[in-house]
């Protein structure tokens, strides 16, 4: 049986390629899931890609993944510095879940070296630009192959 990953995004990732192109880089998120999900058809994987600016579409998907995701790799955005909500639903999750961001928050702005998302995760990582995508699937790989 396939295992299954749900890549989550969060608030104004939809405008990656628009939004501070020289932090987040040109690719749209589009581009970014057309890769990853090429990448995940050559890792035998089934990937499920959604974003939304909204907290608690983000914690009912991460309650959806309960039985239904061997994985969970999840950008938070801003939400990453905010949501004990997210949180407590990743602590919730049993499977593998890898925190992800395009920037490094630690090396940006002081209100950005929370997270609580890091706080209910297994790996992280951060600051690899839209490449890090590939590399959290292949990390995520490794620990549930």
């Amino acid at each position: 049986m396939s295992k299954t990953i749900f890549l989550l995004n969060g608030p104004n990732l939809n405008l990656l390629g628009f939004r501070e192109p020289e932090i987040y880089g040109h690719d749209t998120l589009a581009d970014v899931e057309a890769r990853c999900m090429k990448h995940a058809e050559t890792l035998g994987v089934a990937l499920d890609c959604r974003q939304t600016n909204h907290e608690g579409v983000l914690v009912d998907w991460i309650q959806e993944a309960r039985g239904k995701a061997d994985a969970i790799i999840l950008n938070a955005g801003a939400y990453t510095h905010t949501s004990i909500a997210i949180h407590d639903a990743l602590k919730a999750y049993d499977g593998f879940k890898m925190e992800l961001h395009i920037s490094d928050p630690k090396q940006r702005e002081a209100f950005r070296h929370i997270s609580y998302v890091e706080l209910a995760s297994d790996g992280l990582i951060a600051g690899k630009g839209v490449n890090g995508y590939i590399m959290a699937l292949d990390a995520v790989m490794e620990k549930i192959a």
